[in-house]
């Protein structure tokens, strides 16, 4: 089984898709989608992830489709990161058993069904777990945080509607919509892990 998450950025979506692939025994791919990406379109990884992330394609329109051809003047470098990506997902899918967390692996993985998973929260959880990951001598005020994971959160919401028809943050775009406001991630895992082995059996 394929699964793919999506999530708001604060949410514990990266640590729940690694728990859960951990307790399946899955593949799990995250960072090192972008190291692939990076490689293949040979292109620094610094740059491939602000392509990924900043949602700056949202002028831009293009029918991404399979064969994703191109209609607008979409930089070379930024039109290649898109491909990479495609690619490099889609051979990921052909291996089976796998958490894929982002990079709208969801989407792009449309006809293997994989399970959709979006990850959400409420903004004290976001901002307790983003203090948690800071790293020493940071000092983000409250504000400045929510600032950042709205910033970045859009980002992500512009770059999916270049490829689908249904917005990021829809709940009809997903098989499961889970909120880890106040809850620990690994009891959320534990749930899911059963769930999903549930429907392998089937």
């Amino acid at each position: 089984m394929i699964i793919t998450i999506s999530r708001q950025f604060g949410s514990g979506g990266r640590e729940l898709g690694k728990r859960l692939a951990d307790k399946l025994g899955y593949a799990y791919y995250d960072k090192q989608l972008v190291t692939e990406i990076a490689k293949h379109a040979n292109l620094n990884e610094d740059y491939v992830t602000s392509v990924l992330e900043s949602g700056g394609f949202k002028n831009y329109a293009f029918t991404f489709a399979h064969t994703m051809p191109l209609v607008s003047p979409i930089p070379d470098c930024a039109t290649e990161v898109l491909v990479q990506q495609k690619k490099v997902i889609e051979a990921i899918g052909k291996k089976g058993n796998c958490v894929i967390v982002g990079r709208c692996a969801d989407v792009i993985l449309a006809d293997k069904k994989p399970l959709r998973l979006f990850v959400y929260a409420n903004e004290a959880s976001k901002i307790k777990r983003c203090r948690e990951r800071m790293h020493d001598g940071e000092d983000l005020s409250d504000k400045r945080i929510l600032k950042n994971a709205k910033a970045i959160d859009k980002g992500r919401a512009s770059f999916c509607d270049l490829i689908s028809p249904l917005a990021w943050d829809d709940k009809n775009a997903y098989d499961l919509m889970i909120n880890t406001s106040d809850v620990e991630i690994e009891s959320i895992v534990l749930a899911l892990a059963k769930m999903i082995q549930s429907l392998t059996q089937q």
